[in-house]
């Protein structure tokens, strides 16, 4: 093998250099299941459903539009996996855009952190363990109220996460497998309707499967969102594949396994949804169709208060473990130097977390939580989200095969099937500019602007960029430097890159 050939070999082996988390390879294959399914199945199953069939018309469309969004989110699940047996280290999508992406320099690096600090938030499941948990114990509970109790949420798990580590992994772990008793339960009333109550009246027939159908793509493409948005999480290992046993082949299985699970799960809980509920219940349902499944089901002591709070502890489950990723993801920001006070915001200090990760984590969450009014908010949080995050995701999608082609040689213990990440482009790319196709009545499913989500979401990245310019361009010609990194090692063990300006005279 001559020079050049081993030259991908070499500068992909640099990418794999992370940090030895100070707390070690603690996360197991159940753990890392847990974290992967947990982050999966929160909020969306419970909350998306009524929105979606409302954008949509039809049961039919609906369940359409579930079973596109499974592919497609199992053709992103690829991705990542090729991504992240490659590259195992934490980081996720940060660490593979800049891999794929060095030029032009510190540009990836800047927008990954203006997102992950920006849109970076965990609201949306702490507003829906607020409203389930009021449901559950109040007809007319205040805005005021559903806000404090998103913010205690939000407050418990950032403290305990960052305090007690071992107590939140174990905490976290415990909720998952009661996510997954619940959302089975869920999944499984339709059928227990069918067979135990025969003389039930079903909310579903033949006859009306399609009637109603909205097909106007950009009401269609908002629904995608929220069904991408369901199967978010994913790739959620490989966040923090650095404390993960025997990585590559945890990543290996653990993706297509939770996969499998939650896709199983939504496709039934939405069978049940449509046999047990009326259809225009759960157009005007909001978040709260699956307590109105219960309540129609189970009676008003079981169904209204009983699983509404399990639904609500599911969503804290949620909440636990993308705080626990996302932290994670604001160190590995930190550490490259990218965050004002790097030696303090990735620090492993005192109680061996990411305390600075948490605390970067917690102010947009706590602001995006408090100063929106309610009502919309939660639909116009997921679509801001999903817009700029279906930028990365054609990124990432067109970066592989860039390093495809870049890097031969390169190992690559899982390779995604070629169709899959060609298809995950197409829909990107369909996606993006879906918003800026009017729908019919000129609004979405919020009393917004219909394409108000997607400028505020391209909005993000484009400050992005005019920081990036501003700090790494321009500040530097006018002040005749340039910028160099130069790494420490913190007393923790974790190396920390700072930029320092050198004077060019």
């Amino acid at each position: 093998m001559d020079d050049a050939e081993r030259q991908p070999l070499l500068r992909a082996s640099s990418a794999e250099e992370g940090f030895t988390s100070p707390s070690g390879k603690t996360l197991t294959w159940a753990s890392s299941f847990i974290l992967v399914v947990s982050r999966v199945i929160g909020s969306g199953i419970f909350a998306t459903p009524g929105s979606i069939a409302k954008s949509a018309g039809s049961v039919g469309l609906t369940i359409v539009i579930w079973v596109v969004g499974t592919i497609l989110s199992a053709c992103g699940l690829t991705v990542s996996l090729e991504y992240g047996c490659m590259l195992p280290r934490s980081g996720g999508e940060k660490v593979y855009l800049e891999y794929t992406y060095p030029h032009p320099r510190f540009l990836t690096s800047t927008l990954i952190a203006v997102q992950a600090v920006l849109l970076g938030f965990t609201a949306s499941n702490c507003i829906i363990f607020a409203k389930y948990t009021l449901f559950a114990w109040s007809d007319r509970p205040t805005e005021h109220q559903e806000k404090a109790l998103a913010v205690a949420l939000l407050t418990v798990i950032t403290i305990v996460h960052g305090c007690f580590r071992q107590t939140g992994i174990w905490v976290q772990n415990m909720l998952g497998w009661l996510k997954i008793t619940v959302i089975t339960a869920m999944s499984l009333t339709g059928i227990w309707v069918i067979l135990v109550r025969p003389d039930y009246t079903y909310s579903l027939s033949w006859e009306t499967l399609w009637e109603g159908s909205n097909w106007s793509w950009s009401l269609l493409s908002t629904s995608l969102f929220k069904v991408l948005y369901s199967y978010a999480g994913l790739n959620n290992v490989n966040n923090v594949l650095d404390e993960v046993h025997d990585p590559v082949r945890t990543l290996k299985t653990v993706g297509p396994a939770a996969m499998l699970t939650a896709s199983a799960l939504y496709l039934i809980a939405n069978a049940s949804y449509f046999l047990v509920v009326p259809l225009a219940e759960i157009k005007e349902s909001g978040e709260l169709v699956g307590a109105l499944l219960f309540e129609r089901v189970y009676g008003a002591h079981v169904g209204r208060i009983l699983f509404p709070l399990a639904i609500a502890i599911s969503a804290a489950g949620n909440v636990m473990v993308v705080t626990f990723a996302l932290a994670r993801v604001n160190q590995e920001i930190a550490r490259q130097g990218f965050l004002p006070w790097p030696h303090l915001f990735s620090s492993s200090r005192p109680f061996g977390s990411p305390l600075g990760g948490l605390i970067v984590h917690y102010i947009p969450s706590l602001l995006v939580i408090t100063l929106p009014p309610q009502g919309d908010v939660y639909n116009f949080i997921l679509d801001v989200e999903g817009y700029p995050g279906q930028m990365f995701a054609l990124a990432s999608a067109v970066g592989l095969l860039i390093l495809r082609k870049r890097e031969p040689l390169r190992l690559r213990p899982f390779r995604a099937w070629l169709p899959a990440v060609w298809l995950r482009i197409v829909i990107c790319l369909a996606l993006l500019a879906a918003p800026f196709v009017p729908p019919p009545d000129n609004h979405g499913d919020v009393h917004f602007f219909y394409a108000t989500y997607a400028i505020v979401g391209a909005g993000v990245v484009v400050f992005g960029i005019l920081y990036w310019y501003v700090w790494t361009v321009a500040l530097p010609y006018w002040g005749d430097y340039t910028l160099q990194e130069k790494e420490e090692v913190l007393d923790d063990g974790i190396r920390v890159t700072t930029l320092k300006r050198i004077s060019r005279i």
